[in-house]
């Protein structure tokens, strides 16, 4: 396989890769990167190694090149990362000699914060465990204060990684890649970073708003300190604009990139008192509505006791509502939207999954709304927190897919015959565990938990619009019941509950693949009809290709073919929203591997279809 490079990991600076604060939904002043390079070393036995083979850049994973290691972690090895860091002014452990550690700072607590690894880690400092953890896709923290010393400390981490041969979640990964399957990766590849927090802190916010009454109601959870007194300061709000982009409204409020609580109480809106662990119900004075073309967002302060965090939320509200005919349509803030979308694998040639700046996400973003769409599904995958606050400030909306996982996938069952059944509209149940390779009570039970820790970890984002559970029966299982908690979880999102086939006939949506057939529309009385995955036609940039083989629908040998494919496909898709369509997704939006049906090569180097005003005209 040939290997790719963007123009953002050529340019990586070892020694400030991804430095950007990675938690937009609760900002810290106190934060300590610990990206960069770690040792490693990979073991067969589960025994800490006594030498280590050479270092790593962290958080790409191993089997990327942008890691410096390019060595695929299998499923009967273990990787070891080992680094050195200096505690903040903390409370530490003393050892024989060390010094008073600083009074001022007694009651302050370590927090230590992985965004992700995959799949299973234990975490050690100083020798002592002090997390471990299974899920390749959420993040975790642990409080590492009784575990530090004074000077230096030692923090090993040590990961195991199934891959597709059990029943953990993995995605689009796999152990021998081609066609729709990608390269699999393994260990950490999201941040790792500490902050000091006070001994009773602040361990969740969460604001949920209501349109018709025009408020916000926040929570705010602590750490053992539940009824301390809690302030909340709501900034008015802002909208992020591109540098010589006309406001269309004299008293827009420019939203950064980068968060901070440095400017505190600028431009107030309004303030709240409560305690926490309730709801504080909060009025605004004036309100504005998150929208795609007007994405306004509410910055606001928290303080309970001695923390301090800063967050912020969106007025808007995504709903499935009848038009003046009786269609079932997708709706935001009460009007109806169509809801033209783009499928992302969020793969990158020298990151795998891991993007290699701050900078490639907000790139991917601003180019898909160039092109015209307004919606992406992140297909399979769940992305670090910036990359949702990007789709936050820039308005674009989101459906989330869950991780899918289960047992070895049978091709000719959920995808040949799935395929066929869908086109003619023939409902299959769901209780066939073998066939949906969900045999494993564990990996169910699994499967329930992370649902639930990734609607809870991302419902902040007002971007996200729906959730998606199921992806074309893999691993499916109960869907029904899932659907019913996942709208416990959230009952603010819409509900996807069986994207392509194998629908249960509840969630908001009838969710349709559609690669080979002609294109229809099969309304129904409550739910939205919606195309989930079109497209897919493939054209190969040569130069810009990381395999010599090809996958996709429909091959194109010009980019003018490809171009006027394009252009046919989306005037049958507008064709069919007068007839009940209310939303579209295109696969996909950049070649990955040997899949070449991107809108965009894999390096994000050349635009393969045109952008939307390039098309209109």
């Amino acid at each position: 396989m040939k290997q790719l490079y963007t123009r953002w990991g050529r340019e990586a600076d070892p020694d400030h890769v991804l430095a950007e604060y990675p938690r937009p939904l609760m900002v810290r002043e106190s934060y300590v990167n610990l990206n960069g390079y770690w040792d490693y070393a990979f073991t067969k036995e589960f025994r800490m190694p006594e030498k280590y083979e050479g270092k790593i850049l962290v958080p790409f994973s191993p089997e990327s090149v942008l890691s410096g290691v390019s060595r695929q972690l299998q499923p009967d090895e273990y990787l070891w990362y080992r680094r050195c860091f200096r505690a903040p002014a903390v409370p530490v452990r003393q050892e024989p000699g060390d010094r008073e550690p600083d009074r001022g700072s007694a009651g302050r607590r370590l927090l230590l914060h992985f965004g992700a690894v995959d799949q299973a880690c234990a975490v050690y400092v100083n020798g002592r465990k002090v997390a471990r953890h299974t899920g390749g896709y959420l993040p975790f923290e642990a409080d590492i204060t009784e575990a530090v010393r004074s000077g230096e400390n030692e923090l090993v981490v040590s990961v195991k990684d199934l891959s597709d041969t059990s029943y953990h979640a993995r995605g689009k990964q796999k152990l021998k890649r081609g066609g729709m399957y990608y390269t699999a990766q393994s260990g950490i590849w999201q941040t790792v970073w500490m902050e000091e927090v006070p001994e009773h802190y602040i361990r969740s916010v969460e604001a949920v708003t209501d349109l018709e009454n025009g408020l916000v109601r926040i929570r705010t959870e602590t750490e053992d300190g539940e009824g301390l007194p809690v302030s909340v300061c709501i900034e008015r709000p802002g909208i992020y604009m591109e540098e010589g982009q006309q406001a269309p409204q004299e008293e827009k409020v420019q939203c950064t990139e980068e968060l901070s609580t440095e400017n505190l109480g600028t431009e107030i809106l309004c303030t709240a008192e409560g305690r926490t662990g309730e709801w504080i119900e909060i009025p605004l004075p004036e309100v504005k509505l998150w929208n795609c073309e007007e994405p306004w967002l509410y910055y606001f302060t928290v303080r309970a006791g001695e923390d301090t965090v800063k967050s912020y939320f969106a007025m808007r509200k995504f709903s499935v509502e009848r038009d003046e005919k009786g269609i079932p349509r997708i709706c935001l803030n009460g009007k109806v939207q169509f809801q033209n979308g783009v499928l992302d694998q969020g793969y990158w040639p020298d990151g795998l999954y891991t993007a290699p700046s701050d900078e490639a996400f907000i790139f991917d973003i601003k180019e898909m709304k160039k092109t015209g769409f307004n919606m992406v599904r992140k297909h399979l995958k769940i992305e670090p927190q910036r990359w949702y606050y990007h789709c936050d400030r820039m308005g674009m909306a989101v459906w989330q897919d869950m991780v899918n996982g289960g047992g070895a996938y049978k091709p000719w069952f959920v995808t040949y015959l799935g395929t066929v059944l869908s086109w003619r509209n023939i409902r299959v149940r769901d209780s066939h565990a073998r066939l949906l390779a969900r045999e494993d009570e564990r990996g169910r039970q699994e499967f329930v938990r992370e649902m639930k820790e990734t609607i809870r970890r991302l419902k902040g984002h007002p971007s996200i619009c729906t959730w998606v559970i199921f992806n074309e029966g893999w691993g499916q299982f109960q869907t029904e019941e899932l659907t019913r908690i996942a709208g416990e979880c959230d009952p603010d999102r819409l509900i996807d509950q069986a994207s392509g086939w194998f629908d249960q006939g509840g969630g908001d949506f009838k969710s349709v693949h559609n690669y080979f057939f002609k294109l229809g529309v099969r309304t129904e009385k409550e739910r939205a009809y919606v195309l989930s995955e079109i497209g897919g036609y493939t054209f190969r940039e040569e130069g810009h290709c990381s395999c010599e083989e090809q996958y996709g629908y429909g091959a194109h040998g010009s980019k003018a073919s490809l171009n006027q494919a394009y252009g046919k496909l989306m005037k049958k898709v507008e064709a069919l929203i007068p007839e009940g369509l209310c939303a579209s997704v295109y696969t996909q939006w950049s070649d990955v591997e040997e899949e070449v049906n991107g809108v965009y090569t894999y390096d994000r180097e050349c635009r393969k279809i045109s952008s939307e005003d390039t098309i209109r005209k």
